[in-house]
């Protein structure tokens, strides 16, 4: 525990922004894992949705340094990569 009193407030106000990141990852990763369970079964619309929804809170995550920004734009490309394999399949 620090004895400084500005380190003291340092340690406050980094706890307050781990909980604020930790918030915001669990958001993250429950739209992920509603799109993802969409498009484990198969339903076009539902995960178009559902992909409606988790794109803003990846770009959010990736404006705020929770997120990478490369990391956010691979999400976000494989995501709408399985969608578009869903909606049309394979011809051969």
């Amino acid at each position: 525990m620090p004895i400084i009193t500005s380190s003291i407030k340092d340690l406050r106000r980094t706890a307050r922004r781990g909980e604020h990141n930790r918030a915001a990852k669990g958001k993250l990763r429950s739209q992920l894992k509603r799109v993802r369970l969409a498009l484990a079964e198969n339903q076009g619309q539902a995960t178009a949705q559902a992909l409606a929804a988790a794109i803003p809170v990846i770009d959010r995550a990736a404006s705020k340094k929770i997120l990478h920004k490369n990391a956010a734009a691979r999400q976000k490309s494989r995501l709408m990569r399985q969608l578009n394999r869903l909606a049309k399949p394979a011809a051969s």
